[in-house]
Formats: C-alpha cells, structure tokens, sequence
C-alpha cells in the first residue's frame, strides 16, 4: 500500500528522524507477528509420512497430549510451574524485548528532535485516506506533540523493562512465544491509541487494548477462573466504550469533523457549559470510567490479577489502565468548558480514590493489594484532569508508571521465589498470600529495597516522586475550590467549591489509607518472622538479575521522578519542566479552568502551598506511624490457621460485596431471563418446539392421512366412491 505521507513541510520536525514516527508501532507489531508464528509452528503436530506409523501408539499419545494441557495453564493469578521451557524459548526471549527497545531509543532520539526545535503545533502525518464517505473524511494519522510523546516513552520505556522481566518470569512456561506476542501486541495497540491524530484512530488502540487485556488476563485460560477474568474484562470495558462511541457520534452529528486539530478549533464556538459539550463529556467519561477503571465500572481491574505478574505491571502501571486519564487530557479543549463534566470527573475520581483505599485495607493477596491501589492511584489522576490541572493528572500518570511498575514486578520477585520454594518441598499453599510470607528481607534484600522505596513514593514522602506529584494534585484541587470556573458552577444544586474542598478531603483520606495498607503490605511480606516454612526457607532466594535489574532501574526511577516537575517554591534547578513541556497541549486549556488573574498556574503559590504540603506531609506520616505501631507480623498466623474476618473487617475483605451485588442484581437475572424465557421459551419452546417440530408433526400428520387413503386396495377405494356418491345425492336431494 502507497503510503501518501502528507507533512505540512514548514514544520519544525518535517526532514528529521520524527518522519520515522509511523516505526514506533510497528516494530511491536512486528514482534507479534514473529512471535505468534513460532508459537503457531510449535503447536502444529505434523502426522508420520506412513499413516500406519501411528496405529498402536493411541494411548500414548493421548497421555503427551493430557500431560502437556496440565502443563499449559495455572491456577489463579500465578500458580504456575511448567515442566520445561518452550523449544524456541531462547529466539522468542531476543525478540520481544529487542522490538521494544528499539521502539524506545527511536522514541528517544524523536524526543531529542522535538526538544531542539520549537513545536508550537503537533506534527501530524497522514498516510492514507481511511474512511472518506460523504462528509465523514477519516484518515489513518499519527499526531507528534507533547502529550503523545511523553506518552510513547513512558510506554516504551516502562514496557521492555517489563518485557526484560518477562524473559526470567515466564521463560519456562509452554505458552512463551504466544506470551510474547500478546504482550508485543498490547503495547502495538497502545501506541497506535496514544498516537493517533482523530479520535477513530484512538478507538482503533482503544479497543485493542481491550482485546489484548482480555487475552493476556486468560492466558492460563484452562483454569476457568483465569477465562473468567478475561471475559469479566472484556465485557465491563463494552459498557464504557459503549460510551465513548456515543461521544463520537455526537462530535461528528454537531462539529462534522473528528480529528483532534478540528473538534479542537470547533471546540471555540460551542457555547460554555452548553448542554451538548456536557453530554459529549460524560460520555466520553463513562469510556473512561471503563478503560481506567473509576465507580462502578472498577470490578475488572482486581480480577485481572488472574494473568501473570509482568501482565499485570504492563496493564496497571504504562498502558492501558491509564488511556482514560489520557483521553481527558487529550480533550481538554471540551473539558476546560464543560465545568458540570469535568466536576463530575474529579468527584467520581475522588470517590474512586478514597473507596478502593479502604478495600486494599483488608486484602491478604499481593497483588490484588496492589490492584486496588492501582484504582485508587487512577481515582487521583481523575481528580487532577478533572480539576483542571491536566499537568499535574499526566505528571502523576508517569510517576506511577515508575513506582506502581516497581511493586508489581516486585511482588512478582517475591511470587517466584515462593512458588520455587513451594515447588521444590511439594507444598500447595497459596504463594500470594502475604500470611504465607513474613521475613522476606533476609532472603530478597534487594526486593526489599527497592519496594520500601515504591512504597515510600506511592505513599507521598518527600523527596520522592510520588509526593511531587499527588502535591500537585492536592495542591490544585484546593486552590481551585476558590477561584475556578468549577467553583462558580453547581452539581446537583450544591456549589462547586463545596465539592471541590469535599474531593480534596477525600484525597487526603485516601492519602492517609495508602499509607497504611501499603506499609502494611511490606510488613507481613518483608518483616516478622517467616511463616512459609521450615523445609522452604532453604529455597527462598533473590531472582535472578534478568528480573531485578529492572526493578533497580524502575528503583531510580521512583526516587528521582519528581525531578522531572519541580513546583516553583523548590527554587532547585529548573523547576515546572513537565509544565512547560505540556503547555503547548493543555495549557490553554487549564487557564481556561482558571478564573482569577492572580491564579494562572498550576500552584499554589507562597505560605499556603507550604501549609498543603505539610498537611499532607503529615498524613503520610501519621499512616505509616499507625501502621508500624498497630500491626504485628509476628503475631499474623499463616493462611491455612487463620480465623475468618468478622465485622466490618469481613465487609472489606470481601470488598463490600459489591461483586456479589452485580452477581444478584445483573448477572443471574440476565443468566436466568435468556435461560428461561430467551432458550427454553422462545428458542427451544416457540421456535423449535412449535414452528420447527410443530410444522414437521403437521405434516407428518397430512402424511399419515394420505398413506390410509392411498392403500391400493380396488374395494376400499369403491366402497368410498359409492360413500361420497350417497353423500352428495343425498345433499342434493334434502336440500
């Protein structure tokens, strides 16, 4: 196919590397495609030349095949321990990760490019005409500007350290190479989403993204509750793109055009906090809500724990969990005037944050912990877009790539050493449960390390990177509940700086329990004494450095990533660096938000910027000082002898059980009505019982009436005429 390639050539970036843009989603694409051909050659069984070669060799046969569907699958979450690696193991651990890192240094020197030029426009190349039906004029384009550039390095970057993780993790599982391909696929897709020039071309990656969710969240799809989870994921996700579809619809019936340069020029001329803009808005959040994972749309995010560990970094921490957040700030331009929209966006985000917080409470799974923390982290980059603060929701975005990116492949470190224990004593107790574990640190001190350093950052301590960026947010929620278009506006006939300095409590709240069940976390998994046995004490060990030199480097980067947006009271170095950078994308935008002249930032500014700070300073702090003083590891007992949860401790283990809800109040009576009413009434009823079987025993009747007349017997035949002769004589006759 020709491609056409139309650059506008007085642009900065026009002749230069960035005109390789177009490379950055295909060499994942090309991974998938290599990787999911050697695992379709492996699994083809070519016959013996001689046919009778086979006869007498069923049985055994059958018995390989059974031995190696046992082997390619695990239980729930990770519970997984293969016979032997993948015979192409070694060529499909090359491929995957060298795709993604040739993906990032091509991203990096186009990085380099955009920083040496000035760019006050996206570069955007169209390639060909995609969708070109009377009005409706789609092209297949990448947008190059800020925002998706900031996008593609997290992606890239984060994503082959977690492909470079994979290589250790998963080497030994049958399934490696079609492992591979979906994941080189998954970060494909992501790339076309965040690359896209119009928003079809980001529905493409939308949905892409969905569908590889739902493949790698099965991958062990043998174990029904693995497929399950899958499916659970698939399906949620159709609601909330349901949404979003509706919101292109109305772009296109209203503005005409669905290129982000166009609904972005259109955007000017819609009336301000207009009914059409509000509806446009919500829709679109309620695709966010699902791709990102907010109230109520949330219940996939925790059962997608079911895929392995480096599935669950790569969804939760750089890609798809996060294309809600980006959605927003890529449509800031409509957000920035609909205030009822965008107070909407931080109230479901707050809400999101502070409930998910109070379930990671109570979980006893790593991961799932981190699940629901990752809600929780979403609900705060919601609050910042939707607050207008564009900057600071993107600058969390990224922080949390690094951190949350950092405890999953760490407790994916910690997995794999409990599985390699257990396996090696026969031992079948669960290897995610933190009662299980206690007393990690003298086994993984490197593990150790750099978690407590995660944990540190998520939890908001200065100087790491997380405290930078939930200041931001906190920072610009506050101040906006006094000047703002969002504070002159109302929500349910409340003003809006009421439920902003509502949503700020809620994520000082929410601050306040990720302190807490984080701390948690690392004190029953790290500290105490080790409760996962005697016999397995002497094989638990540090993985192998294919798994941690990643997380040293994710380690650096949870540390030093508030470097890269320094608010202006810091006074060190070059402070508001991932400001300036957006500002080109969403700065108008974010001023729009802005009312008063003296609040034309991001920032708080002067003595109440540093009394935030300390406030939240201080309930980071007094979360982790309850923790440490409250919870006792060496009196935790291990899974199988501990006592069941009474009370409201029991509520939050079972996650107010609101899965149970959905289950009573959606799935069973939809499962029952096409059971009942759909199969057996009108299905096997109505349309085979009475039309397909009804009709066939009609004429099976007509059959068997014309077989008795018609039974070649001469006198039968006259004894009927001289019957129908009196009949008719006789009607004739008494008439």
């Amino acid at each position: 196919m020709m491609l056409l390639q139309i650059a506008t050539q007085a642009h900065p970036l026009s002749g230069t590397i960035a005109e390789w843009v177009w490379l950055l989603p295909v060499l994942p694409f090309l991974g998938f495609l290599i990787n999911g051909g050697i695992s379709l050659v492996s699994a083809t069984h070519v016959g013996p030349a001689d046919p009778d070669m086979g006869h007498g060799m069923v049985h055994h046969d059958s018995d390989a095949h059974e031995v190696s569907a046992a082997e390619d699958h695990g239980a729930v979450g990770d519970d997984h321990h293969a016979v032997k690696p993948h015979q192409y193991a070694g060529l499909v651990s090359i491929i995957g990760p060298l795709v993604l890192g040739l993906s990032f240094v091509l991203a990096f020197m186009i990085f380099s490019e955009m920083r040496s030029v000035s760019m006050t426009t996206p570069f955007i190349q169209r390639y060909f005409s995609w969708m070109p039906v009377g009005k409706l004029q789609i092209d297949a384009a990448i947008q190059l500007d800020q925002l998706s550039m900031l996008m593609v390095l997290v992606i890239t970057g984060v994503g082959t350290l977690i492909h470079i993780f994979s290589v250790g993790y998963m080497k030994e599982d049958p399934g490696y190479p079609r492992y591979f391909a979906y994941l080189n696929l998954f970060v494909f897709f992501m790339l076309v989403l965040v690359l896209g020039a119009n928003y079809p071309v980001l529905f493409v990656g939308w949905e892409g993204v969905g569908l590889c969710s739902y493949l790698l969240i099965g991958f062990w799809f043998s174990e029904k509750a693995n497929a399950d989870a899958g499916k659970k994921a698939f399906i949620v996700n159709r609601i909330g793109d349901f949404g979003f579809l509706i919101a292109m619809f109305l772009l296109f019936a209203n503005v005409g055009v669905l290129d982000f340069a166009g609904v972005g020029a259109a955007a000017h001329g819609m009336a301000f906090g207009g009914s059409l803009v509000t509806a446009i808005c919500l829709f679109m959040f309620l695709g966010c809500a699902g791709k990102s994972a907010q109230i109520p749309l949330y219940i996939w995010l925790p059962d997608a724990m079911a895929g392995p560990t480096p599935v669950s970094a790569l969804i939760h921490a750089a890609t798809m969990v996060t294309a809600g957040v980006y959605l927003v700030a890529r449509s800031s331009f409509l957000f920035s005037i609909a205030p009822v929209a965008s107070l909407v966006v931080a109230l479901i985000g707050g809400l999101t944050a502070l409930f998910a917080a109070t379930i990671g409470l109570k979980q006893w799974d790593i991961k799932k912990i981190l699940a629901y923390s990752t809600v929780s982290q979403l609900g705060y980059m919601f609050i910042g877009v939707g607050v207008g603060a564009y900057s600071a929701g993107v600058f969390h975005l990224v922080t949390h790539a690094f951190f949350k990116a950092l405890l999953f492949l760490g407790s994916g470190s910690v997995i794999y050493a409990m599985h390699a224990a257990y396996h090696h004593t026969g031992n079948h107790e669960d290897a995610q449960d933190m009662r299980n574990m206690g007393g990690l640190k003298k086994f993984m001190p490197i593990t150790w390390g750099l978690m407590w350093a995660a944990t540190l950052a998520i939890a908001g301590i200065p100087p790491l990177s997380g405290f930078f960026s939930k200041d931001s947010i906190l920072s610009a929620t506050f101040e906006r509940a006094g000047h703002s278009t969002l504070a002159n506006a109302s929500l349910f006939g409340i003003s809006g700086s009421f439920w902003l300095y509502l949503i700020y409590l809620f994520g000082l709240t929410a601050a306040f329990l990720t302190a807490v069940y984080m701390t948690r976390m690392m004190l029953y998994t790290f500290h105490g004494p080790n409760r996962t046995g005697e016999k397995e004490q002497s094989h638990l060990a540090e993985a192998p450095w294919v798994m941690t030199g990643p997380l040293v480097v994710l380690g650096i980067l949870s540390v030093f990533g508030g470097l890269l947006n320094l608010p202006e009271w810091f006074h060190v170095g070059r402070v508001g660096m991932l400001d300036s950078w957006l500002d080109p994308v969403v700065g108008d935008a974010g001023r729009r938000v802005v009312t008063a002249p003296s609040a034309v930032s991001e920032q708080v500014s002067g003595g109440n910027e540093l009394v935030l700070i300390l406030i939240a300073v201080v309930v980071a702090l007094a979360g982790i000082s309850i923790a440490f003083s409250r919870l006792k590891p060496q009196k935790l007992l291990p899974a199988a002898q501990s006592p069941e949860e009474e009370g409201f401790e029991r509520v939050l283990e079972h996650k107010y059980y609101v899965d149970e809800a959905y289950d009573a109040a959606i799935v069973n009576p939809t499962y029952q009505i096409s059971k009942n009413v759909l199969w057996r009434g009108i299905d096997a009823g109505l349309i085979d019982g009475l039309l397909v079987n009804g009709s066939s025993a009609l004429m099976r009747g007509f059959g068997w009436m014309g077989s008795k007349l018609q039974s070649g017997a001469v006198g039968t035949y006259a004894w009927v005429l001289v019957v129908g002769v009196l009949a008719v004589l006789g009607a004739v006759t008494l008439r």
